[in-house]
């Protein structure tokens, strides 16, 4: 196993590092940021062991990256939140993403696409509306499957799901 701190180097990358830079730990906070937040969805969409999954979680959890939520009393149930502290990697999720899309996403295009929810214009590389010039936070932008997305990606499964809870609400309004 890799050593995970960096004793010898003083600075906030290392610092940043120690606290993410293990293998699945940004995956993780990527699914929990795109709305899988039960340990069963995570481990089914990331394919992780479930003891290295447990661990990650444990770690981010202690950090204060995320938090556990008890949804279901018996039996309990928990789910994963990010915190602010989370959150605030919110920018760094972005530049990273939009560097993947320009120099590793799928032959098909960028798997993920941001939008600004006001109105509806791409999210450029400094996190602003390309369409109204409006400075984005994490809550003004909603991530949309992109053309290069997996048929099981979860924000398509989300948007399936979405459809099937209104499409009997709609057919029986109709």
């Amino acid at each position: 196993m890799l050593n995970n701190d960096y004793d010898t180097q003083i600075c906030s990358i290392a610092g940043a590092l120690a606290l993410v830079g293990e293998r699945w730990s940004l995956l993780i906070v990527r699914d929990v940021m795109l709305g899988l937040r039960r340990f069963d969805e995570l481990q089914a969409h990331l394919g992780v062991a479930r003891n290295v999954l447990q661990k990650r979680l444990a770690r981010l959890t202690e950090h204060g990256l995320l938090e556990r939520r008890l949804y279901q009393e018996h039996p309990p149930r928990h789910e994963y939140r990010l915190t602010d502290k989370g959150l605030d990697l919110w920018p760094t999720m972005v530049s990273l993403m939009q560097w993947g899309d320009r120099h590793a996403a799928p032959a098909a295009g960028p798997p993920v696409v941001l939008e600004h929810r006001g109105c509806g214009g791409a999210v450029d590389a400094h996190r602003i509306c390309a369409a109204c010039g409006a400075r984005l936070s994490v809550g003004d932008v909603r991530a949309l499957p992109g053309p290069g997305a997996a048929p099981d990606h979860p924000l398509r499964r989300r948007r399936r799901a979405r459809a099937a809870t209104h499409a009997p609400a709609a057919a029986a309004s109709g």
